[in-house]
């Protein structure tokens, strides 16, 4: 008797991840070719402006972009996931451990060092903004849909398109005017590692904080509103009422849970974007993050640096993309993982 085949079955998780693997390695070749094989001298992008000719052929020696296009990629593959040597010259070698980002001749330091310095500075940003929003949102969102049509939801209304329409720009530097110029209640912020002083951490990240944090606010608010708005009007909750169910108890146990799922999956996204994406704030006032290092890098044209910041923050969209996902699978349990 021959048994029937069952069709294999790959878990969504793993599935998941099988697919974020798949679109870095993608993400690494897209990034390869416009970087190292579009028109243009690599080897000169990466030394600097002021290098002559010698010291030129030298980093192109150095860097291996005088092989083959696909051995070079494979080497740039391989310190990725093992790390790599590099010619330091007159027989030196220098190795970068993986995740090696490659090396950065005008700072004299490998790219992977220099980007974990500047991390937590983004991190620290990207937490506290990450704070503010969800609560100031997520709260105004919701407000606003239970007080529809009064004079709560259209005072909300405003101040939610106000903060849409003002750039985070031009927030941050009335703020910075208004709190540290003409009121004085904070001097103007100096960022301070969490690790040395704590509260001079915090108060010198208020105004960043509350800077991105306002400015994405407004999108989480009317996500929050609309999403809670379609959630009280589905059937189940209709019948809720109908069985004389309290409107407290809807709102809490069923409106909000299924409100929240998608501001939760956003949340991870815009979070893995802010990783590298908050470069007005951190250059405006001064954080020494990601951000600012890509403008920095750009400035002074150092490829491996403006390289490695563009990975990282590719990967931390990707990455939080795929927790996206699963947060708003495990938020609202109707949703299936495909």
């Amino acid at each position: 008797m021959t048994l029937p085949q069952l069709p294999l079955r790959v878990p969504p998780a793993l599935g998941r991840a099988g697919g974020a693997l798949l679109v870095l390695l993608a993400l690494s070749v897209t990034v390869y070719v416009l970087f190292y094989v579009a028109p243009g001298d690599p080897a000169r992008l990466a030394c600097g402006e002021r290098c002559n000719p010698v010291q030129v052929a030298q980093v192109r020696e150095q860097l291996g972009l005088d092989a083959p296009v696909t051995v070079q990629y494979l080497h740039f593959l391989q310190g990725l996931f093992t790390g790599r040597d590099y010619s330091g010259g007159a027989g030196l070698v220098l190795h970068c451990d993986a995740p090696c980002l490659g090396f950065s001749y005008q700072n004299d330091r490998q790219v992977t060092e220099l980007l974990l310095d500047r991390l937590p500075a983004t991190l620290s940003l990207a937490l506290g903004a990450l704070v503010i929003w969800l609560v100031v949102g997520v709260g105004t969102g919701l407000l606003s849909a239970l007080r529809r049509g009064g004079i709560t939801e259209r005072a909300l209304t405003v101040l939610t398109l106000g903060a849409t329409g003002t750039p985070v720009f031009v927030l941050g530097l009335l703020l910075l005017m208004a709190v540290c110029a003409y009121l004085q209640w904070l001097p103007f912020p100096t960022y301070v590692p969490l690790g040395e002083d704590p509260e001079q951490w915090a108060w010198n990240l208020l105004l960043p904080w509350i800077t991105l944090g306002v400015f994405e606010s407004a999108k989480y608010a009317r996500l929050t509103r609309s999403s809670t708005l379609e959630t009280l009007a589905e059937d189940h909750i209709r019948t809720f009422r109908a069985y004389g169910v309290g409107e407290r108890a809807i709102i809490t146990r069923h409106a909000v849970r299924g409100a929240v799922a998608p501001v939760i999956a956003l949340s991870a996204v815009d979070f893995g974007t802010m990783i590298g994406g908050a470069v007005l704030t951190e250059s405006l006032f001064g954080i020494p993050g990601l951000g600012k290092t890509l403008i920095d890098g750009v400035r002074v044209v150092d490829l491996p640096v403006v390289v490695g910041v563009v990975l990282v923050i590719g990967a931390a969209v990707v990455v939080a993309g795929a927790v996206a996902d699963l947060l708003y699978a495990l938020a609202d349990r109707r949703v299936a993982l495909a």
